[in-house]
């Protein structure tokens, strides 16, 4: 442990409601010097829980981009493009390394595909000007499928 970190960061204790930087970095130093009388604990709790939420929201934004760009790729084939293809692929390296870094979020994958669907069905619709009856009301794609980097239907 360096000796720095022992320092306060910054000249002024900061408050949650006034700067959630300085704040974080202040909780953090009296976490490691064992200080825990002096934390902040609801708010360290609530940013705690929030992290969780974040992680979910990113995977589940993931997910939703890549579903929304294969109905569109297997919808419309004939304005099928690079940019499809890439946004589709990096979000797969996007969802590998997320369920990698959080495995409780990979074991929830389909409830997540689930949810992101529902949102991409509506995002496929309205960015093709197709009704959205035109695309299923549940996932037509595995979980596998998802997360292959080769896979695109056809």
């Amino acid at each position: 442990m360096s000796l720095a970190k022992d320092k306060p960061l910054f000249e002024t204790p900061a408050h949650y409601e006034e700067d959630v930087h300085a704040w974080a970095f202040e909780q953090a130093r009296l976490l490691r010097l064992g200080r825990f009388s002096e934390l902040d604990l609801v708010n360290v709790i609530e940013e705690i829980e929030s992290l969780g939420r974040s992680e979910r929201k990113s995977l589940r934004s993931s997910y939703r981009l890549i579903l929304t760009h294969l109905l569109k790729w297997q919808h419309q084939p004939t304005l099928r493009s690079r940019s499809w293809s890439i946004t589709i692929d990096r979000e797969r390296r996007n969802v590998e390394r997320d369920e990698k870094d959080s495995p409780s979020l990979a074991a929830r994958a389909d409830e997540i595909v689930a949810e992101a669907f529902e949102l991409a069905r509506g995002d496929a619709a309205e960015e093709t000007g197709l009704a959205i009856s035109v695309f299923p009301e549940t996932s037509p794609y595995t979980l596998d499928q998802l997360r292959d980097r080769s896979f695109l239907p056809e």
